[in-house]
């Protein structure tokens, strides 16, 4: 029988005797851990310090992670860990550990990675159970607090693994051992060599991932799978780029996402008052959300409806409509979000609290009596009918979210437009989501990129400015150009806590490079040069890529002591599909060869990934889709001038999959000698002053055209492979 050394019982470790008797997320910049500063539970941060302490005590690490805005989370704290005996059990056995999986998704990562292993299952809040050496062995997600049908309750689980720590830890060591070696031996890291030269992209890839794509579509209600079911951004992104290129599954990938994009928008998914989406549906016709909004979806999302405008939409689904999709979008983000510094924050509560109690939507839903309030009655009984608001409430005693799951008819559209600014002021009274005011520099990168290439496509050059905005916030807080860092978190414009890992230098670059094409600003160009040489650098070694460099030994331990690279997409796409684009169009404009074959050996995951699993591969797919299209870069050379402005519209406004555009500007927001983009080097106008367009490939050139009509011409003819 194993012996730890003394510890307190529950009286004593609730109490301010012991050395570790306290909570110590009180002074924790991250919003999600101080929810959970006043838990009589004795949190500590993740980090070196907690493990040792366990190691000290003899005791395993409980190590929780969730998110500020995860309705889950609040409940397990308010169920189990606001509980002073259950707090006094957990701090008497164990070391509890509390992370937030924005902050960390290093760790949110590879301890996902073990739960769904050990328990078959995954999600938020996740519980974990870990050697002081950082290996898990025992895992599951939301446990109650009395024992339900096939789940133990919190106690139960606490009280068996402490029976096994002290009874049989040799097996619990060597178990833990075991998983750490399988999650090494699952890595397809060691498939992504980027010392080598890359196989040829296989092109027919493509079709059949559309063609995979398809059978698990729900042609119905949109989207892919079944409940739940989250907006599949990435894949959206890869469907419209490859519609934009004629074949014979170009139609079939866009009336797909046509069908996702129709039935997103019209469901109670996207707010129909204030136009930003929530995080998935937890029902497969997007009837019911699940409330949380969060920065990276509406990022994403914003991208993808400007891109179906761009692409001119269908009769599933018209670009006016996504026009009017995405706009509302970009001002919920702003409204919403948008900090006194430019930067976006992180998310918006899945919950509403009244009287101190969490309640999931409760702020967006509504009654047919509610609608009566602030409508009156007739107009109440047609907006219940158009928007679905029964007598039965499908969300809770307050009712049911808005959602007209159709086209709304041109008289249903008058009355909504309306109502809908009434509603809106009427639920503005009420009590409202906490917002989670974290930056994240690589979802404030995904915005950078949604926001300037909306405003170009939409005709709004606020979007653009306050994408400029949010660059300059990450480029003068987060990033730091002496040590060639990229920051992940600030807080109050103080930039603290972890590098960077792969996915936020790739998005930040992707989101500068985006930027420098609409404004044609260098220093936009530059930056992202600089973080992309870094991320070489910093997460390359021996010719092998990794999502995270070993900010933690604990992590690097439950891995298998390998370096970790998940290339399948999540919520966001994964930083290896990120890397692989931001290089890709990194080489386009550059003419650097070596980054052009990196991103090729990234895409060399392709293979194995889509044969499986298309729909975690989107943003490797929309890469590859760019890759086979060239892809075509644009040179704009000449004085500024109308015709000038004219010429990049053209440019901006193509649907061609990722062509990159360069636009000759008296720059002064480069330091004087900064370097020329290469793509713009001996680009001129014409000999008696007029603009021109340069179309290339691999920096080699066709004449240059002078007309945005021929532009257009030219770059469809190109993507028909002329």
């Amino acid at each position: 029988m194993r012996t730890t050394m003394p510890v307190p019982g529950p009286a004593e470790a609730t109490g301010n005797g012991s050395p570790w008797a306290s909570n110590a997320l009180g002074s924790e910049p991250s919003a999600y851990l101080r929810q959970h500063a006043d838990n009589p539970v004795h949190w500590r941060p993740f980090g070196d310090e907690a493990f040792a302490f366990a190691a000290e005590r003899d005791v395993p690490v409980f190590l929780s992670i969730g998110y500020a805005a995860c309705h889950w989370c609040h409940v397990m704290a308010h169920e189990s860990f606001e509980d002073p005996e259950t707090a006094g059990y957990l701090n008497a056995h164990f070391v509890p550990v509390k992370v937030d999986r924005e902050e960390r998704p290093d760790v949110d990562s590879v301890y996902m990675a073990a739960t769904q292993a050990i328990s078959g299952e995954g999600g938020w809040p996740m519980s974990v159970f870990l050697t002081p050496d950082g290996l898990a062995f025992h895992a599951g997600t939301y446990f109650p607090p009395v024992p339900l049908p096939g789940r133990p309750s919190f106690r139960n689980v606490l009280e068996a693994v402490h029976e096994a720590w002290m009874e049989r830890r040799d097996g619990v060591e060597q178990n833990a051992r075991g998983l750490a070696a399988s999650m090494a031996d699952g890595q397809l890291s060691a498939a992504v060599r980027l010392d080598e030269p890359p196989g040829l992209l296989d092109a027919s890839l493509l079709p059949d991932a559309v063609a995979l794509l398809a059978r698990s579509e729900d042609p119905a209600a949109g989207g892919f799978g079944s409940a739940p079911k989250f907006p599949p951004s990435a894949v959206l992104e890869f469907l419209i780029r490859h519609a934009a290129v004629p074949s014979d599954t170009a139609d079939a990938a866009k009336d797909m996402a046509g069908r996702a994009l129709a039935g997103m928008a019209r469901s109670a998914l996207r707010d129909q008052l204030d136009g930003g989406f929530a995080r998935y549906s937890v029902t497969a016709d997007w009837s019911v959300p699940h409330f949380e909004k969060m920065l990276y979806d509406n990022a994403q999302l914003l991208r993808v409806y400007a891109h179906w405008v761009r692409l001119g939409g269908n009769e599933v689904y018209s670009a006016d409509e996504a026009a009017a999709v995405a706009s509302r979008c970009a001002d919920w983000m702003l409204e919403s979000l948008r900090l006194p510094d430019g930067a976006l924050a992180s998310s918006l509560d899945a919950d509403t609290v009244f009287d101190g109690v969490h309640h999931e939507g409760a702020t967006y839903l509504w009654s047919v009596e509610s609608l009566a309030d602030a409508l009156g009655a007739d107009d109440a009984v047609q907006v219940a009918r158009m928007m679905n608001i029964g007598p039965e409430r499908t969300v809770s005693e307050f009712g049911s979210p808005l959602h007209p799951a159709r086209k709304l008819s041109d008289a249903d559209r008058r009355l909504w437009e309306r109502v809908a600014p009434v509603l809106l002021t009427t639920r503005n009274l009420r009590n409202q989501p906490a917002r989670d005011d974290k930056v994240v520099a690589g979802w404030n990168g995904l915005a950078v990129a949604g926001l300037a290439e909306a405003g170009a496509i939409l005709g709004r050059p606020d979007l653009v400015s306050a994408a400029e905005n949010m660059a300059g916030y990450l480029a003068t807080v987060h990033w730091d150009g002496e040590s060639k860092t990229l920051i992940r978190v600030s807080h109050d414009s103080r930039a603290r806590g972890i590098g960077g890992l792969l996915e936020d230098y790739a998005f930040c670059a992707d989101g500068f490079l985006a930027l420098y094409a609409v404004t044609g600003t260098k220093r936009w160009y530059l930056l992202a040069e600089e973080l992309l040489l870094a991320a070489c650098t910093r997460f390359v070694e021996s010719g092998q890529l990794a999502d995270s460099t070993g900010e933690s030994a604990q992590v690097f331990n439950a891995q298998g002591q390998r370096v970790g690279l998940d290339p399948f997409d999540n919520a966001t796409p994964s930083g290896a599909a990120g890397f692989a684009g931001a290089l890709l169009s990194y080489a386009a404009y550059s003419g650097s060869h070596g980054h052009r074959l990196m991103a090729g050996n990234i895409l060399g995951l392709l293979p194995a990934i889509v044969s499986r699993a298309p729909r975690v591969a989107g943003w490797l797919l929309a890469t590859a889709q760019a890759a086979l299209a060239g892809p075509v870069e644009a040179a704009v050379a000449g004085p500024d001038s109308p015709l000038k402005r004219e010429l990049h519209h053209a440019l901006l406004t193509s649907p061609s999959p990722g062509l990159v555009v360069a636009v000759q500007k008296d720059d002064g927001g480069a330091p004087a000698g900064d370097p020329d983009v290469p793509l713009l080097l001996h680009r001129s106008g014409t000999p008696d002053g007029l603009p021109q367009v340069y179309l290339c490939r691999d920096m080699v050139c066709e004449r240059p055209l002078g007309e945005a009509a021929a532009v257009r011409a030219r770059l469809a003819a190109m993507g028909s492979g002329d």
